[in-house]
This record gives C-alpha cells, sequence and structure tokens, in this order.
C-alpha cells in the first residue's frame, strides 16, 4: 500500500478505495493507481526497478503562485515516485527568445521535456528540434500548436473562460455595466483561450455586460494595481473583473484601497495560499483552479510513459474546479 501510494502521488485511503473497489475515487484516478499496480506487479515480477529517468521542466519564473506551486509539486515527484529524476528551471524572463534557449541547452542530457511556454515561432522551432533529437515534449497550462509534443497536462482554456464568462452572468442577473479583463501575458495561448471564451459566453448569454479592453499586466502585480486603478476612475459603471492569469493580489489592493471590495464581482484563477485568502475575506468572489499535484504528477507519469514507449497514455484534462469561499478545500 505505501509504495502503490508513493508511486501514485495518492494516499493509502485513495490505494485503498481502488483496490476495494469502493466509491470515492475519480476514474482518472481509479485508472492511474490501477495501472500504477500494473507498473509495480511488472517491475517485482522481474526482480529489478527500471532505471531512473532524467526529465527537465521549463517555466516561468516571477510572482504567479500557482507555477511556484506547481514546481514544488514537480519536484515532489522524485520523492513519491523514486524512479525519476527531475530538474526544474524557472525562467526570468518570458520572452520566446529565453525560452527557445533554454529548450536548446538541455538537448545534451534530457531524456524528456515538459514546458510552459509562448506559442512563438522560436519556442516552436526549438520544440520541433527536441522531437526530432527524439526527445518527448510535454506541454504544461497552456498548450504549443503545431510541434509534435507527446502530450498536454492542463484543463481546457477555453471552457474555463467560458465558466469565468457564466459565473459573472450569474452573479449579476439581468444587471448592465463594464466588466474588465486583467490579463496576465496573452502571448500564453492558454490565456488567449480564456479571454475568447470568457467574450463568447458574455456575447452569447449576457449581452448587457459590456467588455473593456483587455489589461495586459504580464503577471505582474503592482501593474495589475495600477490598472485596476485606473480601470475604477474611468468606469463609474465597472461591475465585475476577470483576471485571466496572476496579478491577484494588486486587483485585491486596488479594490479594498477604493473601498469597492463588496461591489465589484472579482473572479480568478488557481487556489494558492493569496487567493484562499481573498475568499475568505470576500474580495474575490471564485477561483477557477486546476490541481498543481494532479498536474504535476500527470505531467510526470504521462513523459515517463512516452519516454518508455508504453502504449494507452491518457490525454484526458484537468478537471475544472469553482472554489468559492464555501467550498475551499483542505487541501490541495
Amino acid at each position: 500500500m505505501d509504495e502503490i501510494a508513493r508511486a501514485a502521488g495518492v494516499s493509502k485511503a485513495t490505494v485503498d478505495r481502488v483496490l476495494n473497489n469502493r466509491p470515492g475515487v475519480q476514474e482518472h484516478t481509479r485508472k492511474h493507481v490501477l495501472t500504477i499496480v500494473a507498473d509495480l506487479a511488472g517491475m517485482h515480477s522481474q526482480g529489478a526497478e527500471r532505471s531512473r529517468i532524467r526529465l527537465d521542466f521549463v517555466l516561468p519564473g516571477g510572482e504567479n503562485a500557482f507555477i511556484t506551486d506547481l514546481a514544488n509539486e514537480i519536484e515532489r515527484q522524485v520523492e513519491l515516485r523514486g524512479d525519476v529524476d527531475i530538474a526544474v528551471h524557472r525562467l526570468d524572463g518570458i520572452t520566446p527568445e529565453e525560452i527557445a534557449a533554454k529548450l536548446g541547452s538541455l538537448r545534451p542530457r534530457t531524456q524528456g521535456v515538459g514546458l510552459i511556454g509562448l506559442d512563438s515561432p522560436s519556442v516552436r522551432e526549438a520544440v520541433r528540434r527536441l522531437v526530432a533529437a527524439g526527445i518527448p515534449v510535454l506541454t504544461l497550462v497552456s498548450d504549443i500548436s503545431h510541434v509534435g509534443r507527446v502530450n498536454y497536462v492542463g484543463i481546457d482554456n477555453r471552457a474555463a473562460g467560458r465558466l469565468a464568462g457564466y459565473l459573472i452572468g450569474r452573479f449579476l442577473p439581468g444587471s448592465a455595466g463594464k466588466v474588465a479583463l486583467i490579463a496576465g501575458a496573452l502571448a500564453y495561448r492558454g490565456h488567449e483561450e480564456r479571454e475568447m471564451g470568457f467574450r463568447h459566453v458574455l456575447q452569447e448569454s449576457f449581452p448587457r455586460l459590456d467588455i473593456v479592453a483587455a489589461r495586459e499586466v504580464h503577471e505582474d502585480a503592482g501593474r495589475a494595481y495600477s490598472e485596476v486603478r485606473a480601470l475604477l476612475a474611468e468606469h463609474a459603471d465597472l461591475v465585475a473583473i476577470y483576471c485571466i492569469g496572476a496579478g491577484h493580489e494588486g486587483i485585491a489592493r486596488a479594490l479594498a484601497e477604493a473601498g469597492r471590495e463588496n461591489a465589484i464581482i472579482f473572479i480568478g484563477h488557481d487556489l494558492t495560499e493569496d487567493t484562499r485568502q481573498f475568499l475568505l475575506n470576500g474580495v474575490m468572489d471564485a477561483a477557477i483552479d486546476q490541481n498543481a499535484r494532479v498536474e504535476a504528477r500527470e505531467a510526470v507519469d504521462r513523459l515517463v510513459r512516452a519516454i518508455r514507449n508504453e502504449s494507452n497514455i491518457s490525454t484526458a484534462t484537468i478537471r475544472i474546479q469553482s472554489v468559492f469561499r464555501e467550498n475551499i478545500p483542505n487541501e490541495p
């Protein structure tokens, strides 16, 4: 039980429920645990462990608390699995050139790469070079098109944007007014998809809510603060804010300073220590969450399976969860 739980990255209670076919386990988790059981059985029957695999993950640096949580969870997989060595590379900037250079530097030693990257020509070409060299590449959180990557691990970002729009519309039934988009970095395909989904659902279902032009803050809380202060001054009829990426702290501070924290609906992404507090004190109304622990576990598992040429690798997206003040989970 201990070995299965460590390898699968779940609790012993979850393993017990799966092995004894009890309810209370999501289907993708059940399949994951059973696959780990089969792998461990094969390893023991052969009398030897598989060789360790070297994985590299290239993630943005900066203030995004979810990315920090994700990086920590990826590194934790070394301890939980026992068959991988992992290096996490946090980049100071998110320019295409910096990402491409880092990807190029990994080629001599890595066996597989996980990437949160921009969908830009130089990044796409760097990914194609890794793939051509026989190195599997997996995208995380935000996908990259037409590069031969082996898998994508993350939420359906367009659906997440639609969910944000639906929540705002339902929080403000029949209302008219301005809605602000605060974009992290629209160079991420995932952020573009969230904006697209958000705009579509408001146009379809809540046409009296008028979207203010997106303000791009490059995942910086200080810039988010300045942009929201300006929006509050420009639009007396501002009724809601949707934060597509990072920057929640700056938005919350601007709303509180203006005394508008209870008057404006604020929807953001990801359950972190900061957003937990903003939900509890009422400045934030909902967080659209993707589970960092599950995402890290799936990314490592799918990369390892691709390197070992295993079949039946999952392609399922990560479950989207709407978190409110009244249903904040005790643990991720």
